[in-house]
């Protein structure tokens, strides 16, 4: 069932990345078209898109950001990152914030980086053992990460160094990532 899922999902963006691929290609070609700005050749967007359901639990996240290319080697950036999280007669909740992200390139394989991001947290508990208690918070990450890059694609982990078990959005410091820019 998961792979009818994700097939359902991957489908319609491979269509997205085709078409649009094939409008870009024709941009380009045309004479007329004005050249991009030296500022806007250096941009490059992404994020990330989040779909998960289960028996009575439903995780959507939706997370664009940008980054501007400094040089080779340095890139800087932003981005903005919306999660719905519910558990069926358990709890609901909405986390949505900002961060800012630096990224270094050693080499052409391996980026580094760092990441502030700040998140509002709103949770609300369903569970007649918790009595419908709401919570809302401030979470600040403070995340250092290494990656592998392959052209516009980083796999890695990044880590929270400023977690603390059992307060945050976050089970845990270490988590896996990947990067998409385009």
């Amino acid at each position: 069932m998961e792979q009818h899922c994700l097939q359902k999902v991957i489908t319609p963006l491979l269509f997205v990345l085709i078409f649009g691929t094939s409008f870009e290609s024709k941009a380009q070609n045309n004479p007329q078209a004005e050249p991009k700005s030296s500022f806007w050749q250096k941009v490059q967007i992404g994020g990330g898109l989040g779909l998960g359901f289960g028996s009575g639990f439903t995780n959507i996240s939706v997370a664009p950001s940008a980054i501007y290319n400094v040089n080779q080697y340095v890139a800087v950036g932003a981005g903005l990152q919306y999660s719905y999280l519910r558990q069926r007669d358990f709890y609901n909740s909405h986390l949505y914030g900002a961060s800012v992200i630096g990224l270094f390139n050693p080499i052409e394989q391996v980026q580094l980086s760092v990441e502030v991001e700040q998140l509002r947290a709103d949770v609300k508990t369903d569970n007649a053992f918790y009595n419908g208690i709401s919570d809302n918070f401030w979470n600040t990450g403070l995340f250092l990460g290494v990656g592998y890059r392959m052209e516009n694609v980083t796999i890695g982990a990044r880590y929270n160094i400023l977690f603390q078990e059992d307060k945050g959005v976050y089970g845990d410091a270490l988590m896996p990532f990947v990067r998409v820019y385009f």
